[in-house]
């Protein structure tokens, strides 16, 4: 399984989705930062699961339906943080689609989240990546899943390994960095966390518009599953 995860910038990035779609085989596109308003239906292979409408700057997930069969999708708030109350609420840090494989029926979620920015702090963002993790587990108690996103997390990872360990969780950085615009402000700001899931790779894929890099994760079910 290939997933791309991309922050859009405020959607500046939105021209790349189409080439990012079929340039890549992918079977899901996971976005942060996007206009809901202004995403299509499909992108080449890809349809359009749902997207965030609570915020102005939402969340998306778009899959391949040759792949997948899309059974669910759901939205959800996270614990907000003192930025998100006073200058640009965002309502809705998660989404997640439950599909199925339509060759080996196999069941899984998979979910685009969005942290708190860098005005926050590690301990509010790892409550809101716990509870994101009990959200998208609700959609189907046992459930291979994985989540991908902006988790604005660049420093102490060690400490969110931890964290991941202790809740099952297997936490996956990219080979380079994601984001690399400032001096101070430098890198891996995209991750993936999964459960059921051996991730064989994730790579950072080359600049576009936006500030963060995309990344491509390499997924396969995991024994047992």
């Amino acid at each position: 399984m290939r997933v791309i995860s991309y922050n859009l910038r405020k959607h500046k990035a939105s021209g790349e989705l189409l080439a990012l779609a079929r340039n890549f085989a992918i079977d899901a596109l996971c976005l942060q930062e996007v206009d809901s308003a202004d995403l299509p239906d499909t992108l080449g292979p890809l349809n359009l699961a749902d997207t965030t409408k609570g915020n102005r700057l939402g969340l998306a997930i778009y899959y391949r339906t040759s792949r997948f069969t899309a059974v669910d999708t759901q939205s959800f708030a996270l614990k907000k943080s003192v930025h998100d109350r006073v200058l640009a609420p965002a309502h809705e840090r998660l989404i997640g689609t439950r599909v199925v494989d339509n060759e080996t029926q196999h069941e899984l979620v998979i979910g685009s989240f969005h942290a708190a920015p860098l005005t926050a702090s590690n301990s509010l963002r790892r409550k809101q990546i716990h509870a994101a993790h009990a959200e998208l587990l609700s959609m189907g108690t046992g459930l291979m899943t994985l989540m991908v996103g902006d988790f604005n997390y660049p420093f102490f990872t060690k400490n969110l390994h931890a964290h991941m360990k202790d809740s099952g969780y297997a936490l996956s950085l990219s080979n380079r960095r994601t984001y690399t615009r400032y001096k101070v402000f430098r890198g891996h700001f995209d991750f993936a966390t999964s459960l059921g899931l051996d991730i064989a790779s994730v790579e950072t894929l080359p600049r576009g518009k936006s500030d963060h890099l995309p990344i491509l994760v390499n997924a396969e079910y995991g024994k047992g599953y």
